[in-house]
């Protein structure tokens, strides 16, 4: 084989059990990642050639990698590359699983003996294990991985890495988590792996398919659609084969409709066209978590009842809506839309460095029985509305998520460089 989908083949870098990875020489930076029709459990002491597989596993992996990258997880998924392959980044990857748990069960009752199988854990149940076929993964603790002073790609991974990898894994499983919920189906474990690219970065890499966790609708494990499917066959039969392509054929095909509907709407008000500005900055940032937003004018002081009229056409056509109020001053905005809507209102006053104390003051001494928050950054609104929206849209809430992981992150990093005792007879 010398191409696929249109991408000319290099020389194969690595072949696993379930998949194969090309070099691409006319892209560089990029592998090419192919499915086989192939399942195995048990470090491959159980295999079976499983046709249509390939592109059930590809497909899966595809729509799974896409919700993480619009989220914002840094990810080596890059495009499809036909039915059975696609491109990622080159990386090299990190030798440990990153398995994260809701429910205990399966390997993890038979090493914690006592714990019922369903216990619930909250926050998530993360482990590691040392991807070691030979010896079964064994699970290590976080000073053995650190202690293997594993580098690739100039990046050590230490304390700080681990730190960051482990919260990233935890993320990644309750964004997928919350969307399979969307389906009524609960997601019970699952492992992903990690790797360093070119550039130095740690990014989530490899595949993330059927055989990457345990998925039950309604949450009964009876109703099972994964590969315990497969592993618990005490004889693989035909019969027993086709009930496992068919389970992952409706997980894939259920993936198709998981993605949240764009029916919401944040509507910024401005009370004059001189605040534009200001408004423009909370759509900016309305922007960066998905959130439709449109803007108007219109002062309810001036035009009191243009206003009520505007309030009642975006409530006569959506549900998940909520208001911006930004006007200064004396803010009537705010809160006669409070008092004359069931929907949220978020005052965020365009204030003025002069003014700033009594101009402010108009928007927090509201009348009783008015609920308008008043928030003074433009960012701070737009993140407000994003919470209230994220309640029942997972994509929103996996923005709002990664955005506070991209923060927790960024301080792991620059607290690791600016590290390290001054001596004070130093450079005298």
């Amino acid at each position: 084989m010398s191409k696929v989908a249109g991408y000319t083949l290099g020389s194969l870098i690595i072949e696993g059990k379930t998949k194969q990875v090309f070099d691409l020489p006319e892209h560089p930076g990029n592998c090419l990642i192919l499915s086989k029709d192939r399942i195995t459990a048990g470090d491959g002491a159980r295999a079976h050639d499983l046709a249509g597989k390939a592109e059930i596993s590809n497909s899966t992996n595809g729509q799974v990698f896409q919700i993480l990258n619009d989220a914002g997880i840094h990810t080596a998924y890059v495009k499809q590359a036909g039915p059975k392959a696609f491109i990622a980044k080159k990386c090299a990857m990190i030798p440990i699983e990153w398995v994260t748990r809701r429910l205990a069960t399966g390997s993890f009752l038979k090493r914690n003996p006592g714990v019922p199988e369903g216990y619930r854990f909250s926050p998530p149940k993360q482990e590691t294990f040392f991807k070691d076929d030979a010896n079964h993964d064994p699970q290590w603790s976080d000073e053995q991985i650190i202690s293997a002073k594993f580098k690739f790609n100039g990046v050590e991974i230490g304390k700080v890495e681990v730190d960051i990898i482990k919260k990233t894994t935890v993320l990644v499983f309750e964004i997928l988590e919350r969307a399979w919920a969307t389906k009524n189906c609960a997601l019970i474990d699952m492992k992903i792996e990690f790797g360093v690219d070119e550039e130095g970065q740690i990014i989530l890499a490899d595949i993330i398919d059927s055989d990457s966790w345990r998925l039950w609708p309604s949450g009964d494990k009876r109703l099972m659609v994964d590969k315990d499917v497969y592993r618990k066959c005490a004889t693989v039969t035909d019969e027993s084969l086709d009930t496992v392509i068919r389970n992952y054929t409706w997980t894939n095909d259920q993936l198709k409709q998981i993605m949240p509907k764009s029916d919401h709407l944040v509507v910024i008000l401005m009370g004059s066209a001189s605040d534009s500005e200001h408004c423009e900055k909370i759509a900016k940032h309305c922007k960066s978590f998905g959130l439709n937003t449109e803007l108007r004018v219109t002062s309810a002081h001036k035009g009191t009842e243009e206003t009520l009229r505007i309030l009642r056409e975006y409530e006569g056509r959506l549900s998940n809506l909520i208001f911006i109020a930004v006007a200064g001053r004396s803010n009537g905005l705010g809160p006669v839309l409070s008092a004359n809507t069931p929907y949220p209102v978020i005052n965020c006053p365009p204030l003025k460095a002069e003014d700033k104390s009594l101009d402010v003051w108009s928007s927090l001494n509201v009348p009783s029985g008015l609920g308008c928050p008043t928030v003074v950054y433009p960012e701070t609104a737009a993140l407000h509305a994003a919470q209230i929206l994220g309640l029942h849209n997972f994509m929103i809430w996996a923005k709002l998520r990664t955005k506070q992981l991209l923060n927790y992150t960024s301080l792991k990093v620059a607290d690791k460089k600016m590290r390290g005792v001054r001596n004070a007879d130093e450079s005298k």
